[in-house]
């Protein structure tokens, strides 16, 4: 049987606990310069959780990027945004305390440091942004877990009866799974306690990246040569206007494969405290996860380009370019549905966070929000379950499942969600709250190149907003809800 407690007296009581004969000394231990509990993590944790988020689903659709951009400007392209993200990235890290780097009061959440450094309505449009991204990248990772489960069966059936047979296969059975597994982790109380989990999802994410490079280099030999060109998919093939769209949706889609800014406050709030500042740890971090990053997806875009040309299928590992080995394919898929497991909670956390907290403040005498249940699971341990906790994450899940059922259009979904995230979350507020903490002067030369930075950003956001909705747009037209079918 559990015991009811309430958070407060389950914290002080731990703490008053540890603290008997030495309090001074105990507490110094236990706690942080702002009072919580010791932060752990380092830089090899947050490069786990940085790649956890940032080499996701998104790797499978670049070959498909690079095909509507070709060799020229795909690579180019990637190359560019994988600067423009460690760039903002490193100036974002700065804003993680505000005043001194080292001693300077620490903002816990993204919105934190908006709120410290710019303020005023600024605060409610980040929040709105951030939070409805992570909404949407919940739905996104849905979509791409329950195609790769599908992707497993419908391979079983063509290893089975040939690559003739359709094979149909439908994705609402696999992200009603899928949601369930996530009602089950979304109950890990916060971010500091998922860095097992991010652990595992990046050795998967490198696993099926590695499946799916190595595809593409046994198609490569097998085709005696690269395929491609230069500008990618040639007009004829595709109309003017829909060459157009599907470049712009290239951009969104490699946007979306860089995303990670909208949690890297959270996860720079995990490393422990100074020395060295938790700026320099994460930019080490930012540095180290970036640099993979990109290695990985040149190689996999350009082999999955090189291998398959403009026929380049939307999702490289599920689209069904490969065949064989079958159980390969379904390993790599295994390995995608497990790493999103785990995406899925380093995107969420920080919104169940900022959820829960804001809950408490408006409702601070409720029971229902304050009322936990300590639930013994091993001889020395036990679980405080939130009766609050379980009710609200479990409703997201759920929602989001309902909603990923009811759009699973995987390359338009991601190409979108990245178009929208980027500019606002990655560009514009890391720029603006870096100019203010280092107090740039307005017009400087530094000034002006950081303007002209996030005005370029917006243009391609714009740009590759309108060609993720056209296809979103495209593809309604021909789809019925709740019967997807492949």
């Amino acid at each position: 049987m559990g015991v009811d407690v309430g958070p407060e007296n389950n914290y002080s009581m731990a703490v008053e606990s540890l603290e008997i004969g030495h309090p001074q000394q105990t507490s110094s231990k236990l706690l942080d310069d702002d009072g919580r509990l010791k932060r752990t993590g380092n830089v090899w944790t947050a490069s786990a959780h940085i790649i956890t988020a940032v080499i996701g689903s998104g790797v499978l659709s670049l070959a498909w990027a690079i095909a509507q951009l070709g060799w020229i400007a795909g690579p180019a392209v990637m190359f560019l945004f994988s600067f423009v993200i460690y760039y903002t990235s490193s100036l974002l890290t700065d804003c993680y305390r505000s005043g001194d780097s080292v001693t300077g009061k620490r903002n816990y959440t993204y919105m934190d440091a908006v709120r410290a450094n710019l303020g005023g309505i600024k605060v409610k449009v980040c929040g709105w942004i951030q939070y409805l991204n992570l909404f949407g990248v919940a739905i996104g990772y849905t979509i791409a877990a329950s195609i790769s489960m599908m992707a497993i069966e419908r391979s079983n059936c063509f290893h089975k009866h040939g690559h003739k047979d359709p094979c149909h296969a439908s994705s609402n059975m696999y992200m009603i799974i899928f949601g369930v597994t996530e009602i089950i982790f979304s109950q890990i109380p916060d971010f500091d306690q998922i860095s097992w989990l991010s652990m595992v999802a990046a050795v998967m994410s490198f696993t099926y990246s590695s499946i799916g490079l190595t595809l593409g280099i046994v198609q490569v030999v097998s085709n005696r040569g690269f395929k491609g060109s230069l500008t990618g998919v040639s007009i004829g093939s595709v109309t003017e206007m829909q060459k157009i769209w599907r470049s712009l949706q290239a951009f969104g889609d490699i946007a979306f494969a860089y995303s990670y800014s909208i949690i890297l406050i959270e996860i720079q709030d995990t490393i422990k405290a100074p020395p060295p500042s938790e700026a320099k740890v994460m930019k080490r971090a930012t540095l180290i996860s970036v640099a993979v990053t990109t290695l990985f997806y040149m190689l996999c875009g350009c082999m999955g380009y090189a291998a398959f040309g403009d026929a380049a299928p939307g999702n490289l590992l599920t689209g069904f370019g490969f065949y064989n080995p079958f159980w390969l394919l379904d390993i790599a898929n295994a390995a995608i549905v497990i790493h999103l497991v785990g995406a899925y909670q380093v995107y969420c956390q920080p919104l169940f966070a900022f959820i829960e907290s804001w809950a408490n403040q408006q409702w601070p005498k409720s029971e229902f929000i304050s009322w936990e249940v300590i639930v013994p699971y091993w001889p020395s341990k036990t679980y405080s379950l939130s009766i609050f906790r379980l009710v609200w994450r479990s409703c997201f899940v759920v929602l989001t499942t309902i909603i990923s059922m009811l759009l699973p259009f995987f390359n338009d979904v991601v190409g979108l969600l990245g178009a929208l995230g980027f500019w606002p979350l990655t560009v514009y507020f890391p720029i603006e709250m870096y100019i203010v903490q280092k107090k740039v002067p307005k017009w400087s030369t530094r000034w002006v190149c950081l303007q002209m930075l996030s005005l370029a950003c917006l243009v391609i956001t714009i740009a590759a907003a309108a060609g993720s909705i056209a296809g979103v747009i495209g593809d309604l037209k021909v789809y019925k809800p709740f019967k997807s079918s492949t």
